[in-house]
């Protein structure tokens, strides 16, 4: 599933491509996707002029005059820039033609992602109004985390994963987080003192930079291409790697399950 970092390597590999550009019309081939995809959005976007490109979690954010086109790539998804001429595979379901003879095509084989139109403020959104900060915000902070962390029994890694408290610290980044702050993922979060949270923030903010970083390499892949996403190869400590040896201490890496989420962790160096 794309994380925030991939949704941000999205944000960016398309924005300079379609920012300036006027939407010729839009087709939509298949508009059953996770919501079903407005049956008059070219309508609704042709003629108007793309004049940003947004990320709210891992939302992405398509500003014209009078709305915005919320997109969110689900389980599969992805979009890349093609000519308008190229023809659609199986799973494009979305193209969106520019009067430069580009097109933004979203691709989706699950099908679990979304096109959708909002005309109201963007924050006001029902499917954004109620999420935690950005992780690289100042407004998630160490305190932030200790006081809503208290009396709670839930694991800190379901409790950094909540959208409600943070946004966009998925699977594999609550783990990689974790093992840097040296925090077992099943304690409780209620149980972790200020310090620890203030370390746990760092590493938080730190392993979303980076990856996000890595991901500005592969930015060429959102143009033409085989219409792979590129996505960054991801250094893990932890994620993926059960049974190998842990990278500080040589002890194996365990894996168990946690809140229906594959979990990775070493009993040694986190406790």
């Amino acid at each position: 599933m794309p994380e925030l970092p991939e949704v941000e390597t999205t944000r960016r590999g398309i924005e300079p491509h379609i920012v300036g550009q006027t939407i010729k019309h839009v087709e939509v081939r298949n508009p059953k996707l996770r919501w079903p995809v407005p049956d008059n959005l070219s309508e609704l976007l042709a003629g108007r002029v793309i004049e940003s490109v947004k990320r709210r979690a891992k939302y992405l954010l398509l500003e014209v005059e009078g709305g915005h086109l919320l997109i969110h790539l689900g389980m599969s998804g992805s979009l890349r820039m093609v000519n308008s001429d190229e023809p659609a595979k199986k799973h494009d379901h979305v193209d969106i033609f520019f009067s430069n003879g580009s097109c933004l095509r979203y691709h989706d084989p699950r099908r679990f992602g979304a096109v959708l139109w909002s005309s109201s403020p963007v924050n006001e959104h029902e499917l954004l109004n109620k999420l935690g900060p950005e992780p690289l915000s100042d407004d998630f902070s160490s305190s932030l985390l200790y006081r809503r962390s208290r009396n709670k029994s839930q694991a800190v890694k379901t409790f950094i994963m909540d959208s409600h408290v943070v946004v966009g610290v998925g699977n594999i980044y609550a783990n990689e987080a974790l093992f840097k702050a040296g925090i077992r993922p099943d304690r409780p979060a209620g149980k972790i003192s200020r310090a620890r949270y203030e370390r746990l923030t760092d590493c938080i903010k730190t392993t979303l930079a980076e990856a996000i970083r890595q991901g500005g390499t592969t930015l060429r892949d959102f143009v033409g291409g085989d219409g792979k996403p590129g996505y960054f190869k991801q250094q893990l400590t932890v994620y993926g790697r059960t049974g190998k040896p842990c990278t500080r201490c040589q002890s194996f890496i365990i894996e168990s399950r946690l809140g229906n989420r594959s979990t990775f962790y070493c009993k040694k160096c986190q406790r």
